[in-house]
């Protein structure tokens, strides 16, 4: 999955869609997985970024990952 080109997004965690108007915040986590999509990085690089700077279960991060994406998706934030 892609963020939409004109997705704002700052590194402290605040997203804004210019296309609707909405705002976002996110924590430090989400915003990294942000900057990272915004650069192009598929999302199994971005899970072994993830796995290997943070403490936290594959599973774990794959249900995560799962119900974030879900969130982004339900925002309007995806190109899907």
């Amino acid at each position: 999955m892609k963020l939409k080109a004109n997705i704002a997004t700052s590194e402290n965690g605040f997203i804004f869609n210019p296309a609707t108007g909405d705002s976002f915040i996110s924590n430090p986590i989400a915003a990294e997985i942000l900057a990272l999509m915004k650069t192009g990085e598929d999302e199994q690089g971005i899970k072994r970024k993830i796995l290997d700077q943070y403490e936290v279960e594959g599973h774990q991060l794959d249900r995560d990952w799962d119900d974030y994406m879900f969130q982004l998706k339900e925002a309007n934030l995806l190109d899907l």
